[in-house]
C-alpha cells in the first residue's frame, strides 16, 4: 500500500506523486487535438485516480486557459475525490497585487469550482513585492476561495520571505514547485531544496522526467517530435552522452520490475519531494503510478547520484 504524505502544513493528504496537466490542451507546444484528444487526457485522469493519485496541478498560462477548463470539466463529471492545484501569473501588466483577485475569479470560473486547494504565485515577480503578494494569497483564504497556498520558481530567500509575510497573517507556506529531476539538479546546491525542508514546505517537482529524457525512450536516433526536438538537451550528441545514465536506470529498474521512468520518479520520491509528471493518456498515467509502493536502497539511489554527477 502506497503511504501517504501531507503537503506542507495543510490537511491535503495525497499519494506522493502527482500529475502536472500542462499538456491538456496545449496545441503549441505538446500537440494537443493531434496525437492525444480530449478522450485520452480523460483516460489519463480516470486512470491516475483509479491508481490512488489525487492531485491535478494546472495553471491559468496552460492552453493558455484551456487546461483548467479540462481539469474542472473532469472533477465536476466524474465526481470523485480530487486535488486541484493552480497558479496565478504576475505578467509585466498586472500591476498590483490586487490583480490576483481577478485572476482567481477567472481561474475559479474556468474550473467551474467555488474554491481551489492550492494556489500558486507561477514565477517570482519584479514588479509586485513578496510581502503585497502573500497578503493577496492570504485575502483569498480569508475569503474562502482558497484551501491553501504555495509558491513556484522562488529561490531559497523569496520563499523564506515568502513563509514570513504569510506567518503574520496566520496562513502557512505548503509548498514551492520547481524544477526538479536526475538531470536537474539546482534544488541541492541553490538552497531550495534545504529551505523547504527546514520550513516544512514540500517542494512539488515538476518537469521530474526531463521532458521525456528520462524514460528511455530517446536515442540519437529516435528523438521526439515537436518544439522539444530543437533542445540542446534533445540533440544527437547530449543524447549519446546520456545513454550512461539511462542504462543505469534500466539496470536499476531490473531488480524491481521497474521501468526508467519509474525509478526516476522513485529517486525523488526517496528525496521526499512531490514529482508531478504529466500523462497524456491512461497509459502514461499507470506507467506513473508505478513509481509507487516501493523504495529504491540506499546504494541504488547513490548509484543514481554518481551517475547523474555531471549534470549537478
Amino acid at each position: 500500500m502506497t503511504e501517504m504524505i501531507t503537503i506542507g502544513k495543510s490537511d491535503l493528504q495525497i499519494a506522493p506523486l502527482g500529475v502536472g496537466t500542462w499538456s491538456w490542451g496545449d496545441r503549441l507546444f505538446w500537440g494537443y487535438g493531434g496525437k492525444y484528444q480530449a478522450q485520452d487526457v480523460a483516460d489519463a485522469y480516470l486512470a491516475s485516480l483509479d491508481a490512488g493519485i489525487t492531485l491535478f496541478d494546472t495553471a491559468e498560462i496552460y492552453g493558455p486557459h484551456t487546461s483548467e477548463r479540462i481539469v474542472g470539466a473532469l472533477v465536476r463529471k466524474y465526481q470523485r475525490p480530487a486535488i486541484v492545484a493552480t497558479k496565478f501569473m504576475p505578467f509585466p501588466w498586472r500591476l498590483s497585487a490586487k490583480s490576483l483577485r481577478g485572476a482567481l475569479d477567472g481561474s475559479l470560473t474556468r474550473l467551474g469550482l467555488p474554491k481551489v486547494d492550492l494556489y500558486q504565485i507561477h514565477w517570482p515577480s519584479p514588479l509586485l513585492s513578496i510581502p503585497s503578494l502573500m497578503d493577496a494569497l492570504a485575502d483569498a483564504v480569508a475569503e474562502g476561495k482558497v484551501r491553501y497556498v504555495g509558491v513556484s520558481n522562488y529561490s531559497a530567500e523569496q520563499m523564506k520571505h515568502a513563509h514570513e509575510a504569510l506567518a503574520r497573517r496566520g496562513v502557512p507556506l505548503v509548498s514551492n514547485q520547481v524544477e526538479y529531476s536526475l538531470l536537474e539538479r539546482k534544488p541541492e546546491r541553490n538552497g531550495v531544496l534545504a529551505a523547504c525542508n527546514q520550513l516544512g514546505v514540500t517542494l512539488i517537482a515538476y518537469s521530474p522526467l526531463a521532458m521525456g529524457l528520462l524514460t528511455g525512450k530517446y536515442t540519437p536516433t529516435s528523438r521526439p517530435t515537436g518544439p522539444r526536438r530543437f533542445q540542446g538537451r534533445f540533440k544527437p550528441e547530449s543524447l549519446a552522452a546520456l545513454a550512461p545514465v539511462t542504462q543505469l536506470l534500466r539496470e536499476i529498474g531490473l531488480a524491481h520490475a521497474k521501468n526508467p521512468g519509474q525509478v526516476a520518479l522513485n529517486w525523488l520520491i526517496q528525496h521526499r519531494t512531490l514529482p508531478i509528471p504529466g500523462a497524456k493518456s491512461a497509459r502514461q498515467a499507470t506507467e506513473n503510478a508505478g513509481a509507487l509502493g516501493w523504495n529504491l536502497t540506499s546504494a541504488e539511489v547513490e548509484a543514481l547520484d554518481q551517475a547523474t554527477v555531471a549534470w549537478l
